[in-house]
């Protein structure tokens, strides 16, 4: 019944969202429409309309989270692979988990509840601007004992497990737009895209595993959460190499349910040539990988 009546809300936010308020509307059409390039006007309409009743589920389902059991937890997001993190997590070795905005990604901060407690669980966490949601947010997250660590905390927070000898599961949510201080560009949903390279830079110092959380949405309100290898060790791989592969298998798994993404974020705000302009005669260094 709870339920039922959540997702009656989700369906009236959407239509709110969509078609009264029309939040961030041109952004969520130009952002498929250069992405899709071989979709029709009426398949992208599809996403359109399919984005914006997610993002209504989206809302509802975060808040749910605050009174959710481990056990209605465990239901409704099933965990595939976990023994890809905690044979890991068994030798000593810590675990980057990348992810994106994709299907419900607050009701990753759960999977504590699957990993050996020998490791520490970690989450980057980006206060929010308004306090009153900040406060909401980060109890949320940290509902089934995840660590909330803020940003620029994060490699001193981990570097200091690592000297107790204490093995870490960081979750790293990478596919947004970063600022004009970019390493990479690789190709991603038929844009050349810059990209964060920090989770990787932090992979290799740690020697860490990394692996890929594939999600799906079987059906309203349940998702799936697979883990895929992306590298047994970072520390091994060639420069931003686990970066390419990251948004590669990102990429796969949005073109599978395009609707689930987060659509209304400006990713493509900062082209190359913009970096090129900024930075000038720095521009080739800073994309040397040196």
């Amino acid at each position: 019944m709870i339920a039922r009546i959540s997702y009656f809300f989700s369906d009236i936010l959407a239509w709110l969202a969509c078609d009264v308020v029309r939040y961030r509307r041109g952004v969520v059409r130009e952002n498929l429409r250069t992405s899709f390039p071989e979709k029709s006007d009426k398949e992208l309409r599809r996403i359109e309309k399919g984005f914006y009743r997610f993002l209504g589920d989206y809302f509802v389902e975060t808040l749910r989270l605050g009174a959710m059991t481990e056990k209605n937890m465990r239901k409704r997001l099933r965990v595939e692979g976990i023994e890809e993190v905690n044979d890991a997590v068994a030798r000593g070795q810590s675990v980057s988990i990348y992810l994106g905005h994709y299907c419900n990604w607050e009701w990753v901060s759960s999977l504590p509840l699957h990993i050996d407690p020998k490791a520490r669980c970690a989450q980057i966490y980006h206060p929010l601007n308004n306090r009153f949601f900040d406060r909401i947010f980060y109890k949320l997250r940290t509902r089934f004992k995840a660590n909330n660590v803020p940003m620029n905390d994060i490699l001193q927070k981990l570097i200091g497990w690592k000297r107790e000898g204490v093995p870490s599961v960081t979750g790293y949510i990478a596919d947004q737009a970063p600022g004009m201080n970019i390493h990479l560009f690789t190709d991603f949903l038929n844009h050349d895209t810059g990209v964060y390279t920090g989770p990787e830079r932090i992979s290799k110092f740690l020697g860490a595993k990394a692996v890929y959380a594939w999600m799906s949405r079987p059906k309203r309100g349940f998702y799936t959460l697979r883990f895929i290898p992306i590298s047994e060790n970072v520390k091994k791989e060639e420069m931003f190499e686990v970066t390419r592969r990251y948004f590669s298998l990102l990429e796969a798994n949005i073109r599978e349910a395009p609707e689930y993404w987060l659509w209304s974020h400006r990713r493509w705000k900062r082209n190359r040539e913009q970096f090129e302009q900024y930075h000038g005669e720095r521009a080739a260094e800073m994309l040397s990988h040196l």
